[in-house]
């Protein structure tokens, strides 16, 4: 994408203008914070899914980086619509980063100026798969997942991804579609980009936060899902070897949606394809996000116009 508008430090740029200076220190030691957010088309028009959670994170993200952000939730709130109208946009993905700028170089970033910029674009498959029916490919990563003795794993943190990053390249490069990490402790705690559910004689199983996963909002959506459908769920560590007997395995993520799995290094999981548990979720959820929902899609969209 080449055309467009993007929002920086108060004002809408042209898409190719949106520049920052080679020495900017969010590019050189990764102090950055950012989040990415869903925008769908519904029948009364765009809406963007739980617009005021992802901001509120995002602020979280700022404060254990010591970051200044300069605007308020409701300024933000704002500059994101402000944004999505000024690119005319339909379903997108919406990028609102916040990093230290150009100043003083060297470790310390507190010197420099903190820079928000909002960006949004279309977004269709997050991550690949030839047999969409028999779910995603994924293998257990040689890279373990840094944990909340090395960086706050509840900030979505640029840094962060970069340990992500390495595990989703071999993935790929071995010819699955993406990475499951282990916790210093040996336990299952998210995919490189998404949280992830097992399923055992239908109760639905994820990590803790506390073991180190991100507290993404998909998961809490599909959580307030479980909860409000009275299916019994659980929040507990899981074993690796779990995950191969699992009847159905999931991911969630914003990027991603809601993603059904089918094989976790070379094992089968379940019959292979994407489970009925799965199925059941994806669908109220696909819902909520199309504003088809009595309940969770007046609490959860935010409406563009």
């Amino acid at each position: 994408m080449t055309e467009g508008k993007i929002w920086i430090d108060g004002s809408l740029v042209e898409w190719n203008q949106a520049k920052i200076h080679v020495l900017t220190h969010g590019l050189h030691y990764g102090t950055a914070v950012f989040e990415g957010i869903r925008c769908y088309q519904t029948d009364n028009g765009l809406a963007v899914f739980r617009l005021t959670d992802h901001i509120q994170r995002l602020m979280n993200s700022a404060k254990m980086y010591f970051m200044d952000i300069r605007y308020s939730k409701k300024e933000l709130h704002d500059a994101i619509i402000d944004t999505i109208n000024a690119n005319k946009s339909e379903d997108c993905y919406i990028r609102p980063i916040a990093y230290y700028g150009y100043g003083k170089m060297g470790v310390n970033p507190l010197p420099n100026k903190v820079s928000i910029a909002i960006a949004v674009w279309k977004w269709d498959e997050y991550i690949r798969e030839s047999e969409p029916q028999k779910g995603a490919r994924l293998i257990v990563s040689s890279w373990m997942r840094i944990d909340g003795r090395s960086m706050p794993m509840n900030a979505k943190a640029a840094a962060n991804y970069a340990n992500s990053a390495l595990a989703r390249m071999e993935a790929l490069k071995m010819g699955f579609d993406e990475a499951v990490m282990l916790n210093t402790a040996g336990k299952i705690i998210e995919a490189s980009a998404e949280n992830i559910f097992m399923v055992r004689d239908n109760v639905s199983i994820t990590p803790p936060i506390s073991s180190g996963a991100l507290n993404g909002i998909t998961r809490d959506s599909v959580l307030s899902i479980l909860r409000h459908n009275r299916n019994p769920y659980e929040i507990r560590d899981i074993s690796r070897d779990e995950l191969y007997i699992a009847d159905e395995v999931f991911l969630t993520g914003t990027a991603s949606g809601i993603r059904g799995v089918g094989n976790i290094d070379n094992r089968i999981i379940g019959d292979g394809e994407t489970g009925q548990v799965t199925k059941q979720i994806k669908g109220k959820f696909e819902a909520i996000i199309r504003g088809n929902d009595n309940i969770f899609s007046k609490k959860w969209l935010t409406y563009v116009n």
